[in-house]
């Protein structure tokens, strides 16, 4: 199996442009679609991401620290997965209820490098 990010893309906070309901059912869904993935072997980890947080570079002048813009689309949380390949990453991103409860919703599928081919290195994780 390799490893995959799920990275959660929304431009609006769900908690305040669904109705309490609504929200509630989302969250409930989020809930379920987590225990499927969990049932199948596929989940290594998944939570929300706050909205507030900073960019941090390195200029030509030195360190720069901006804060970050939310008033635009912004990452909202993450699934790290196991799938068989980039077709199945896909496939389980399709299932996540954000699409049927939020609107302009996006999912970057990412594979992630587990080793260094030119080195051998394997980088840590469970």
């Amino acid at each position: 199996m390799k490893e995959f990010f799920l990275f959660i893309h929304k431009s609006t906070d769900s908690s305040q442009t669904l109705s309490p309901e609504v929200h509630h059912a989302f969250l409930k869904a989020c809930e379920s679609y987590i225990d499927t993935l969990i049932k199948n072997g596929n989940l290594i980890s998944a939570k929300p991401i706050e909205r507030s947080g900073a960019f941090l570079s390195m200029t030509a002048t030195g360190k720069k620290r901006e804060t970050l813009d939310t008033s635009g689309e912004v990452t909202g949380g993450y699934y790290h997965i196991r799938a068989k390949d980039f077709d199945e990453a896909c496939a389980i991103a399709w299932a996540n209820p954000e699409f049927s409860y939020n609107a302009n919703t996006r999912i970057e599928v990412r594979p992630i490098k587990t080793k260094e081919t030119e080195t051998g290195f394997v980088y840590p994780g469970k």
